[in-house]
């Protein structure tokens, strides 16, 4: 129940979250705020909150567990009104009254780093309910517009008892992330050109896939999401052709590229029922993709995050 309130308070904050996808004549997409809600769902797992933690140490069984404990059902093109952007799926673990956070959100809604701060502002909204002891007295009738019956397409997030090694990854691939820098000019060089997000792209892939032991052959063609500063985003198609192979290692489209970690996001330091995560993973899932990368901005001076998803070496 302390779930349903907080979340739904969350929601109501950012409305974009709850909203749903639209699509125009010419093809193009908007977010729909029209509250129709997130898709909530609780769960219990086969499994004690030390087995999970045991077996999340395992790259082989990982992520087929983690895969249970954040459901998700691609956005129905056709219709897509009756499609949630957002799933949040709250698991009990047996025995030690441990429990799991899973999160699943559509790229078309918003980037890692912007969930990222939206579940850092549930977190702070459940903390201040909690404080001033503001919970509603029939929280289920107040909020009940926020959450939605999931349809057959998500019954799987019905279960109330999930058996974690039941569930398969949805892809065999893994997520790599970037900072990248914006280069400078040596003075009196000229205007800089404009920076290029492909090219970016491009070696971001290249890098992902080097790290994980694939070579730096980068796929002919792949996704490429952009997210901008108003919250705005763009879906273009990446042709590594145009770049050359392998790309350079350093950096492409005037930007200088270094690892980042995850742990940047911050939600390792997100506290739910004051208590912080002891285990946090991240993907995003490439849809059969040969790559995909996202793009977002990161703080000042025209910095980026770049996720690049490959898939893994076989």
């Amino acid at each position: 129940m302390w779930a349903k309130e907080s979340l739904s308070e969350a929601v109501a904050d950012h409305p974009e979250m709850g909203g749903r996808l639209r699509r125009h004549a010419d093809g193009s997409w908007e977010v729909k705020l029209n509250d129709a809600g997130v898709r909530f769902t609780e769960a219990t797992a086969e499994a004690t909150l030390d087995e999970f933690l045991a077996t999340a140490q395992d790259k082989d069984r990982a992520p087929s567990w983690e895969a249970a404990l954040a459901p998700w059902a691609d956005v129905n093109a056709e219709d897509p009104d009756v499609s949630a952007l957002v799933y949040v799926q709250l698991t009990r673990f047996q025995g030690d009254g441990g429990f799991a956070v899973g999160v699943s959100c559509s790229l078309m809604l918003s980037d890692p780093l912007s969930l990222a701060r939206f579940l850092a502002s549930w977190a702070r909204t459940h903390a201040r309910m909690k404080a001033q002891n503001d919970a509603a007295a029939h929280p289920l009738m107040q909020y009940a517009s926020y959450f939605r019956r999931p349809d057959a397409r998500a019954a799987r997030a019905l279960v109330k008892s999930v058996p974690l090694d039941a569930f398969a990854s949805a892809d065999a691939a893994e997520t790599v992330l970037f900072r990248a820098r914006p280069t400078m000019l040596p003075a009196g060089a000229g205007a800089p050109p404009a920076p290029d997000h492909r090219a970016l792209a491009v070696a971001c892939v290249a890098q992902a896939r080097e790290r994980l032991g694939d070579g730096k052959v980068v796929p002919p063609q792949f996704p490429l999401v952009v997210f901008d500063c108003e919250g705005g985003v763009s879906v273009e198609t990446c042709a590594a052709a145009a770049y050359g192979q392998p790309p350079s290692p350093s950096g492409g489209g005037r930007y200088k590229i270094d690892v980042a970690l995850w742990e940047e996001l911050g939600l390792e330091e997100l506290v739910l029922r004051d208590s912080k995560p002891l285990h946090v993973s991240y993907s995003i899932l490439g849809a059969g993709c040969d790559g995909l990368a996202v793009a977002m901005p990161a703080g000042a001076a025209g910095e980026l995050l770049v996720a690049a998803t490959v898939p893994k070496p076989k």
